[in-house]
């Protein structure tokens, strides 16, 4: 599969709502530990809002666009995020538990005790990402795009990495054991220091053209 080059953190980012329609636009409000339960968004526009301490049980947003927003000590259990875009947004200390995030987007985003738990993040857009001591537990990530993503002591346990694009990042002191690793590049990827089970070991062995016996 071809590589597709980082581009997350070189866009440049617009603070204008793509949408024509002002009643999509949600812009500079406070949701401060707002509850969100259930709720559905299409198409809605995200701008420069405080969601810190938002509590997000199964809502839905569908393409929308998050611009300038804080997402700081926020809780989402099973929401969905889907070819949703990303751009300037915080999350410290940001959980994502049982989340569907298909097809979504980061770009120029700061992540801080980042924690995802279970859910599908498949196709997902994390290019260039800095993703330090962050956590993927059991998360399905088929395909999901971390070209020269910066994963440094993070944890990436139990994930479904298949077809993932890793050229270029840096896995160094990594947490990957139980993780498929079938597209890990050892040729491409720095991982130094990082923790994998034997069964891995053995799939990046057959990579490099190796017998396992």
């Amino acid at each position: 599969m071809a590589t597709r080059p980082a581009r997350a953190n070189i866009e440049p980012v617009s603070s204008t709502s793509p949408n024509p329609d002002e009643d999509l636009v949600v812009r500079d409000e406070d949701w401060y530990g707002r509850e969100l339960t259930e709720e559905r968004f299409t198409r809605c526009s995200f701008l420069d809002t405080d969601w810190t301490e938002v509590v997000d049980e199964g809502a839905i947003f569908d393409t929308c666009t998050f611009a300038g927003v804080k997402f700081n000590a926020s809780v989402h259990t099973g929401a969905a995020f889907t070819n949703c875009t990303f751009k300037r947004c915080t999350f410290f200390d940001t959980k994502f538990t049982d989340c569907k995030m298909v097809g979504s987007v980061f770009r120029q985003s700061t992540f801080t005790l980042f924690e995802v738990t279970g859910g599908d993040w498949s196709f997902v857009g994390l290019a260039g990402a800095d993703l330090r001591q962050s956590t993927f537990d059991g998360v399905r990530m088929r395909e999901v795009d971390l070209t020269a993503a910066r994963l440094e002591k993070a944890t990436l346990t139990g994930s479904d990495l298949s077809g993932a694009m890793l050229h270029g990042a840096n896995l160094t002191g990594a947490d990957l054991r139980g993780s498929d690793l079938s597209s890990l590049d050892s040729l491409t990827v720095e991982f130094k220091g990082a923790t994998i089970n034997p069964e891995q070991a053995a799939v990046i062995a057959s990579t490099l053209g190796w017998n396992v016996v």
